[in-house]
C-alpha cells in the first residue's frame, strides 16, 4: 500500500466515523475531509473544488429548484386532492397517499414529495404511525424509477460519463427500478406497516403532542412584586434559562407580539413558558403567582394576528445542533419556541438549552403572515395543512410545460439533463414563476457542499489506485463464487453503507470501486454501478439512511430502532428481486 492510499483511506475511513457518528452535520465532515485531502496532497490543490461544477451537483440543485415551481403551481396539490377525495378508510388512504408520493418522487425531489404530502397524512389518519413510514418508504421506493428521482442515480450516471462517454438515460433506471418500487409498496401497504409497533401513536395535535400545561402557565403580578414598573424583557433577564413572556393578559385585553418593551402593572397576567425545574425559583424571585386553571386553554397563545405552527427539523437545517439560547431564536427569526418534542416525547427541561436534532418536532409561536416564512428560513418543513394552491390554469400550466420540455430535450439526447434541467430553471425565474430568491433558499446547500467535496474524493481514490486495491481484495476474498454473487456483495454493502451515512456520498465512493471490480472481473461495468445506485438509494434499516425517514421519526413517534422492523425485510425483498432484474436487463 502506498502512501497516497494510506492518506485517503485514512481520511474517508475517519469520514464515515463521524457520518455516522452525526455530531456534525455531513457537508462540515465531507469538506472538512476535502481540505485535509489537499493538504494530504491526495487531491491537487487545482482540483479541490472542481466538484461544484460537476454536472451531478448542477443537476440535483436544479431538479431541487424545478420540484419547488411545480409544488408552488398547485398542479399536484390538484392532482393529490383528486385522488384523496375518492380514499375513504385508513387503508385506501394509506394506499392513495403512497401511490401519490411514489409517483411524484420519480419525477422531483423525494423529500418535497414528502413535505406535500405529510401534513394531509397527520390530518387524515387516526394513527399517523402507521402512515407515515409507509409514506417516507414509498417516496424513497419512487426515487429509484428515473435518472432524476433521486441523487445516487444521478451521481451513477454522471459517473458513467466519465468512463463510457455514454450517461444512463432518464429511463435507463426504470427497468430495474419500476419493478423493485411497485414490489416495495406492496410489500409495505400489505404487510410492513403492520410490523411498526402499535403502541407509537404519533400524536397530532399541539395539545396532544407537548402537554402544553407542562410549558406555558398563567401568571400574575402582585403588587409587591419588585417587578412593577419594569419591563417584560428585565423580567425573562431574571430566569438563567431563558423563560420568555408569550402573553400579556391587561385588564380585557390580549397582547401576544411587541410586548417586550411593555412595563408591567400590577395585576398584569402573563403567559410564560418556562423550565418546569425553575418555576418555584422564578415565581419567588420575581414575586408572581400562579393564577388561571390547571389546563391551559390553548386559543389563549393564538389571536387574529398571532397564530402556532408545528414543524420538524429537518437534516442540515440552520437551526441544527445549535439551542434557542444561542441562536436568539426570537430575536432572529421572529418567533416564541413553545415546546419541543423528540421521537415522540416532550422535552421539559432547559429548553432554552437543547440543541435541536433532525427530526425534533418544534411547536413555534409568531406573527400569522410571517410564521411559515420564518419556519423556511430556519430550515424546518411545517407540519400544518396548506390549502390547495389551485391558482390561475396558466400558472399552473407554464412549470408543467418548462418541465416536460426539459424532460423530452433530456430523453431525445438533444441536450444533457444538467443543461436542460438548468435551462428549465432559467425559464422559471425568467417567467416569474418561481423567484431567484425562492431558488436560492429552495436548494439544499449542505447537499451541494456535500457533493462538490466528495466528488474529489472519489476521484483521490481512483488515481490513488485505492479502488483497484479494494477490488482485488473482494475479487480475492470471493475465489469461486460466481459473478453475481460478487455483484450480490456490492449491493449489500452499498445498501449497508447508505443506512449509515448519507446516500449521495455513499454513490461517490462505491461507485468507482464497482467499476474496478467488473474491470477486475472482465465484465460489464453496467449490472455493477445500477447495483450501486439501488444499494445507494435503499436506506430503510435507520432514521439517519435518509432525510425522509428522519423528517417522520417526530411526527410519527418513532424510535430509531422501529425502521428496521419494516425496513431489514423490505431490503431483502430489493436484493432478492434486484440482482435477478439486473442481470436480465444489464447483462455481463
Amino acid at each position: 500500500m502506498t502512501p497516497d492510499q494510506i492518506i485517503i483511506f485514512a481520511i474517508l475511513g475517519l469520514s464515515l466515523v463521524f457520518f455516522m457518528w452525526g455530531r456534525w452535520r455531513y457537508d462540515i465532515v465531507a469538506f472538512t475531509a476535502l481540505i485535509l485531502a489537499v493538504i494530504g496532497g491526495v487531491v491537487p490543490t487545482d482540483a479541490a473544488f472542481r466538484g461544484f461544477g460537476h454536472p451531478a451537483v448542477i443537476t440535483v440543485a436544479a431538479v431541487l429548484v424545478i420540484s419547488r415551481s411545480l409544488q408552488v403551481s398547485g398542479v399536484i396539490d390538484l392532482i393529490a386532492g383528486a385522488v384523496l377525495r375518492m380514499a375513504k378508510g385508513q387503508g385506501s388512504q394509506m394506499t392513495a397517499l403512497s401511490g401519490i408520493g411514489a409517483v411524484l418522487s420519480a419525477f422531483m425531489n423525494n423529500v418535497g414529495a414528502l413535505a406535500l404530502l405529510m401534513p394531509l397524512a397527520l390530518r387524515l389518519s387516526e394513527r399517523p404511525s402507521a402512515v407515515l413510514m409507509p409514506l417516507s418508504f414509498a417516496t424513497i421506493l419512487g426515487g429509484l424509477v428515473t435518472l432524476i428521482g433521486t441523487p445516487p442515480n444521478i451521481i451513477v450516471a454522471t459517473f458513467r460519463t466519465d468512463i463510457t462517454g455514454e450517461p444512463f438515460a432518464l429511463f435507463d433506471f426504470a427497468f430495474v427500478g419500476l419493478p423493485i418500487a411497485l414490489i416495495g409498496l406492496v410489500f409495505v401497504l400489505l404487510i410492513g406497516w403492520r410490523l411498526i409497533p402499535s403502541e407509537r401513536t404519533g400524536r397530532r395535535s399541539a395539545e396532544e403532542m407537548f402537554d402544553l400545561d407542562s410549558y406555558v402557565v398563567e401568571v400574575s403580578i402582585g403588587e409587591e412584586s419588585e417587578f412593577v414598573g419594569k419591563t417584560v424583557r428585565e423580567l425573562e433577564a431574571l430566569d438563567e434559562d431563558r423563560s420568555i413572556v408569550v402573553g400579556l393578559l391587561r385588564d380585557d385585553s390580549r397582547r401576544l407580539t411587541h410586548i417586550w418593551g411593555e412595563r408591567l402593572r400590577a395585576g398584569d397576567r402573563l403567559l410564560l413558558r418556562v423550565d418546569p425545574a425553575t418555576l418555584d425559583d422564578l415565581l419567588k424571585k420575581a414575586g408572581l403567582t400562579l393564577t388561571g386553571s390547571e389546563h391551559l386553554d390553548e386559543e389563549k397563545i393564538r389571536s387574529d394576528q398571532v397564530g402556532t405552527m408545528e414543524a420538524v427539523v429537518q437534516s442540515g437545517a440552520r437551526i441544527e445542533g445549535r439551542s434557542p439560547q444561542t441562536l436568539g431564536m426570537r430575536r432572529r427569526f421572529g418567533v416564541a419556541l413553545l415546546a419541543v418534542a423528540r421521537e415522540g416525547q416532550p422535552i421539559r427541561e432547559r429548553l432554552s438549552r437543547t440543541q435541536f436534532r433532525a427530526g425534533d418536532v418544534l411547536l413555534l409561536q409568531g406573527d400569522e403572515e410571517e410564521l411559515a416564512d420564518a419556519v423556511a428560513e430556519m430550515g424546518c418543513l411545517p407540519l400544518a395543512e396548506r390549502r390547495l394552491t389551485v391558482g390561475r390554469p396558466r400558472a399552473v400550466l407554464i412549470p408543467v410545460l418548462i418541465f416536460t420540455a426539459s424532460v423530452l430535450s433530456t430523453v431525445m439526447g438533444w441536450t444533457p439533463v444538467h443543461v436542460s434541467f438548468a435551462a428549465a430553471v432559467v425559464a422559471l425565474i425568467l417567467l416569474n414563476r418561481i423567484s431567484a430568491n425562492e431558488a436560492y433558499l429552495t436548494i439544499e446547500w449542505p447537499v451541494i457542499v456535500l457533493l462538490g467535496a466528495m466528488i474529489p474524493l472519489g476521484n483521490a481514490l481512483q488515481s490513488t489506485g485505492g479502488t483497484q486495491l479494494i477490488a482485488e481484495s473482494i475479487v480475492g476474498l470471493s475465489g469461486a463464487i460466481p459473478i453475481w454473487a460478487v455483484l450480490t456483495i456490492v449491493l449489500v454493502v452499498t445498501m449497508t453503507l447508505s443506512d449509515l451515512m448519507n446516500n449521495a456520498a455513499t454513490a461517490i465512493v462505491m461507485a468507482p470501486i464497482s467499476v474496478a471490480i467488473a474491470n477486475q472481473l472482465g465484465v460489464n461495468i453496467d449490472p455493477f454501478l445500477m447495483a450501486v445506485a439501488i444499494g445507494a438509494s435503499c436506506a430503510f434499516l435507520t432514521p439517519i439512511g435518509h432525510q425522509n425517514n428522519v423528517l417522520v421519526m417526530g411526527p410519527g413517534g418513532y424510535h430509531f430502532g422501529d425502521y428496521w422492523r419494516m425496513g431489514l425485510p423490505l431490503e431483502i425483498i430489493i436484493v432478492a428481486t434486484s440482482v435477478p432484474l439486473i442481470l436480465i436487463f444489464w447483462p455481463l
